[in-house]
């Protein structure tokens, strides 16, 4: 799947969100409060990292990880939606910033 593909279904399933917020007489989430359930997710991802380090206890460690790293994503995806940021653009040129960072070093 390409990245406008990925971003279309995350952007498919945020309208879900909010439509069942809505029908239980809710609001959608601000990006504020997207952003804090994605801050949730990366600190569910963390003790994931640990499980598969041996760090910490885990059952189906590796099928949570997936399931982490999807839901990272699909928070980063929305929320570069809602900020107006293209990732399609921006993280080519961060990554030709990054590596001519490193050339110099």
């Amino acid at each position: 799947m390409e990245l406008a593909q990925l971003t279309e279904r995350a952007l498919q399933v945020r309208r879900r969100f909010n439509d069942t917020a809505t029908a239980r007489g809710s609001r959608p989430w601000t990006r504020e409060e997207l952003m804090q359930g994605f801050v949730g997710d990366v600190g569910d991802l963390m003790q994931l990292v640990m499980a598969k380090a041996g760090a910490r206890p885990g059952v189906d460690v590796d099928k949570k990880l997936a399931h982490e790293l999807s839901d990272c994503l699909w928070s980063v995806l929305v929320l570069a939606q809602e900020y107006g940021v293209d990732l399609e653009q921006e993280f080519p040129a961060t990554m030709d910033s990054i590596e001519a960072k490193l050339a110099r070093h």
